[in-house]
């Protein structure tokens, strides 16, 4: 099944022997996405009913490659959607929902609600609540002044956007900041949502990079050079619960055309999770060969089951202390294996490195019943992200 980057591992002891393979490259090409701006709000204020306009206009998602080329080609992109933007007033809050997507289907929302890079009249920096599901058929954002942030406000506001909308209050809203844990697991639960904090919020991150540079940096507002009010974690890692521990494990590399097949069959199941490839804009031939990582463990079903319930973001080779690093959550990072640091095993750890950067970020992680099985009994589609400039 596997194209093997490397012999298989004892988990907790030394990696045997490696060979290198050629790594593929791939660009990301900025997606169009539909959004609506509501004109009439003012900067900034509490939430209050809005009407949804008819008009709608593209949004940008920049290219992730590394490469020269999809280089210029993204700035271009970045270009072109600042032209297209210039008339737009930047202070505008989005309130947007597809009307082709059935509202009852928007069932997961992710949410982000911080402060961004702008200063009201009073000096103190603006709120933002920004609300979206994960194929953006659903947009929403709001200004919040600073003197309002509370569970209360937030609860408020989530009850607006489904009334506004004509959308049902989501079952599960993700989110990826660990300083606002409290406030938005207090209302979620005060309207019976189930708050999942993770970084597997592609759609928003990606959607808050575009803002960056569409919106707040137009803002007459915008302050440069300013820090995240709340920045992300990073947190050393930790030793991985012994229930989470596989057997064996290799670096691995599968086709773009087979990794679609993968997620196509688990992305309904209980085990496994995907990405919203068409939303990312991949232009990828099918050939092109996309780094993971596979476990066997005789409790695969499991191990799967378990891995599933984790919201895993991404898997990360250490090269330089030779040992796999697996995120999940929203702060939390565990060592899921060691090796035995040696030349070679430095040298393939930083070429699967390289591929997952080459890929711009996209990885897997497999988890099957033994390393040449042809079966797998889980699949993550994983997307290593850097943090939002906001």
């Amino acid at each position: 099944m596997w194209q093997r980057i490397t012999t298989s591992l004892q988990t907790r002891s030394s990696l045997t022997h490696t060979h290198t393979t050629a790594m593929a490259t791939l660009s990301f090409n900025p997606a169009r996405i539909r959004t609506s701006i509501f004109r009439d709000s003012k900067f900034p204020s509490p939430p209050k009913p809005m009407a949804v306009p008819n008009r709608s206009k593209p949004l940008h998602f920049g290219a992730r490659s590394v490469s020269e080329s999809t280089q210029k080609e993204a700035s271009r992109s970045r270009e072109a959607a600042v032209e297209e933007t210039e008339e737009e007033d930047p202070s505008a809050e989005v309130s947007y929902v597809d009307p082709e997507t059935d509202p009852e289907s928007i069932t997961e929302w992710e949410l982000d609600f911080c402060s961004r890079p702008i200063l009201d009249a009073r000096g103190k920096k603006v709120w933002e609540l920004l609300v979206c599901d994960k194929t953006l058929s659903l947009q929403y954002t709001k200004y919040f002044p600073n003197n309002v942030i509370n569970s209360v406000t937030l609860k408020d506001a989530i009850v607006a956007v489904s009334d506004q909308l004509a959308v049902p209050l989501p079952r599960n809203i993700r989110f990826f900041r660990s300083q606002m844990q409290t406030i938005i697991t207090n209302a979620c639960n005060e309207l019976r949502i189930r708050p999942i904090p993770s970084k597997r919020c592609v759609s928003i991150i990606l959607w808050l990079e575009e803002r960056y540079e569409t919106v707040y940096k137009r803002h007459p507002g915008y302050q440069e050079g300013s820090k995240p009010l709340l920045a992300l974690d990073n947190p050393f890692p930790t030793e991985l619960p012994d229930i989470l521990y596989g057997e064996r494990w290799a670096f691995v590399q599968l086709p773009y055309s087979a990794v679609r097949e993968e997620v196509s069959s688990f992305e309904k199941g209980v085990c496994g999770s995907g990405l919203d490839l068409d939303l990312l804009g991949l232009e990828v031939d099918d050939k092109t060969l996309i780094p993971g990582l596979a476990v066997a463990a005789s409790n695969a079903t499991a191990l799967a089951a378990l891995i599933n319930g984790l919201e895993v973001c991404a898997v990360e080779a250490d090269a330089a202390r030779a040992r796999l690093i697996l995120s999940v959550g929203i702060s939390t990072r565990y060592i899921f294996s060691t090796y035995k640091k040696t030349p070679e095993t430095t040298s393939e750890a930083e070429a699967w490195e390289a591929a997952k950067k080459d890929s711009g970020g996209l990885h897997f992680l497999a988890v099957q019943p033994d390393l040449d099985s042809e079966d797998c009994v889980g699949f993550f589609l994983l997307l290593d992200l850097p943090f939002p400039p906001v």
